[in-house]
């Protein structure tokens, strides 16, 4: 909790330069180092030693590929609503022991004002692996009281770029 208070409060040094980077990274971390720096206006070196510096405080946590679920057959997305039976902490962190472990669990967030604890993101390939996703794992998680599903019907925005205008400096 304190690590995230100190980069929150550091997100204000960000220059024009930082947060250029910043948004030019999230739309292709592929981009080579002169093309970043020509498009941000530096020289590569400079351009090079921010973006290192922006990596080691954490800024850029790590660069992914991003796959096609669709491509590779995982064509139902559920939004799923867990209820625990009981609110305590030993029975929150049994639980998502359990769900880091789940492949098909993209995002598991604990919530509130939902009448629910927790809301998953799944990716499977059909309705019957997620009814095997179900019944064989997600039921059987100690302390799962309730389990209400939503499915995706068309996926209206899907972005991984995170907001930066707040911090313009």
């Amino acid at each position: 909790m304190q690590q995230d208070k100190t980069l929150a409060a550091t997100a204000h040094n960000l220059d024009r330069f930082d947060l250029k980077i910043l948004a030019a990274m999230q739309q292709d971390a592929r981009i080579s180092n002169q093309e970043l720096a020509e498009r941000i206006g530096l020289s590569p070196s400079p351009c090079s030693r921010r973006v290192k510096a922006l990596e080691d405080a954490g800024y850029i946590r790590q660069q992914v590929a991003l796959l096609d679920p669709a491509r590779l057959g995982l064509s139902l997305t559920a939004f799923v609503l867990i209820g625990m039976d009981r609110h305590t902490p030993e029975r929150f962190e049994g639980f998502e022991q359990v769900i880091r472990g789940c492949p098909e669990v993209l995002d598991c967030c604990l919530v509130t004002g939902m009448d629910a604890d927790y809301q998953l993101r799944v990716v499977v390939p059909d309705m019957h692996h997620y009814q095997q996703f179900l019944l064989g794992r997600l039921t059987r998680i100690e302390g799962v009281s309730s389990v209400r599903s939503s499915f995706v019907l068309r996926q209206v925005i899907a972005s991984t770029e995170l907001p930066l205008t707040h911090l313009k400096p």
